[in-house]
């Protein structure tokens, strides 16, 4: 019976992968004959099947551009980056969307350390950094294994010598992956997705305006309030935006 149930899975399992690629390649092929809001269908209904790639983010954010949906396009480029950090593809059709928008919000410069910091983060995801950290543990203990068993005084010196850098550089995988895991939890992003939308100073329509934000602006969410939530831009500044506008990471 056990044998049973582990085929039927495999065979699920197949089965959903094969009309997942099966819709992929549809979507493709409509995107290539300018259907592209068939194309979005296509895409979408995979990410409603509880799948998703940077592949497949990306194919949507292009989908979306080709129809000018300027705020969609960002999101899912944004989407695709967090999968894929390290794309080129990916980094520059996000930055002609950026391009696309109307809004020019300054962003205040990061100090030489926090931006060295940042940049490392950002070579690899959480998940590349957890790896990472766990090979060099299991390297550590190799090499270690190796300094106990090896008769020779000069490889008994680089193997002791090259465990613990190994699992120096493994401790520096742990603490990229918590700041890369701190940063995800504490710093909730958005995209506007209404064509226009005014800020308020208080999460009610009553309340006083403060300024207006445009279709494909990236924001930071700080706080949820019923339906508003209070956002903060790049250059500092802070209001509440009725969550129907916006389209959280």
């Amino acid at each position: 019976m056990k044998r049973i149930v582990e085929i039927l899975t495999f065979l699920i399992v197949t089965a959903c992968f094969s009309q997942g690629e099966e819709a992929f390649q549809r979507g493709n092929s409509l995107y290539n004959q300018e259907k592209y809001q068939e194309a979005i269908d296509a895409y979408t209904s995979i990410l409603d099947s509880g799948k998703e790639s940077a592949s497949l983010y990306y194919n949507l954010g292009n989908a979306h551009y080709k129809l000018s949906k300027i705020g969609p396009s960002v999101y899912y480029f944004e989407k695709a980056l967090e999968l894929a950090p390290n794309d080129d593809d990916i980094k520059n059709n996000l930055v002609f969307a950026q391009n696309a928008t109307i809004d020019a919000i300054d962003v205040i410069p990061e100090g030489f350390i926090s931006k060295t910091l940042n940049s490392f983060t950002s070579i690899t995801t959480f998940d590349g950094w957890a790896w990472f950290a766990v090979l060099c543990v299991v390297l550590f203990v190799v090499l270690f294994i190796l300094y106990y068993v090896v008769q020779s005084s000069l490889k008994k010196r680089l193997f002791f010598v090259g465990s613990w850098l190994v699992l120096l550089f493994g401790l520096f995988g742990v603490f990229f992956a918590y700041k890369q895991y701190n940063t995800l939890k504490n710093n909730q992003f958005a995209i506007i997705f209404a064509q226009e939308t005014t800020i308020k100073s208080e999460p009610n329509l009553r309340s006083e305006e403060v300024f207006q934000l445009h279709e494909g602006t990236k924001v930071q969410v700080t706080e949820t309030v019923n339906n508003w939530k209070r956002i903060k831009l790049s250059d500092g500044k802070i209001g509440w935006i009725p969550a129907t506008d916006l389209k959280e990471l």
